[in-house]
């Protein structure tokens, strides 16, 4: 068993060109997309106009944003790094990649609904 590495004197297979194109797209999408979170995150909470204390926690708020955008940002460079990885033993890295997209996404939709349930909206 050689564990995903070639025997001494063999070449490696050659990189799978539509696994590296989805691998590289998701992977990019999830770096603009987390971009895009972040400006958002820093306009909702810059731009929360009026918040009665009886309703409305901006601790809560900036907790929500901030937790959801960091478990998204550990996310993306685990799973960037589990991508590459997987790139450099000729594995399919493809789900990897998908998988980070998806998790980020999901990391920024929960912060998003904190956000609100700490607002009131």
């Amino acid at each position: 068993m050689n564990y995903g590495f070639a025997a001494p004197g063999q070449a490696k297979p050659p990189i799978s060109g539509t696994d590296l194109a989805v691998s590289i797209t998701a992977l990019v999408l999830t770096f603009a997309g987390g971009g895009v979170a972040a400006m958002l995150g820093l306009f909702m909470l810059a731009f929360t106009d009026h918040c009665p204390p009886e309703t409305c926690s901006i601790s809560g708020a900036v907790t929500a944003v901030s937790t959801g955008l960091l478990a998204a940002a550990v996310v993306a460079v685990l799973g960037t790094v589990v991508t590459v990885v997987a790139l450099i033993r000729r594995a399919k890295a493809w789900p990897f990649a998908v998988a980070t997209l998806v998790l980020c996404g999901l990391a920024c939709v929960l912060g998003l609904l904190g956000y609100a349930a700490a607002v009131g909206a």
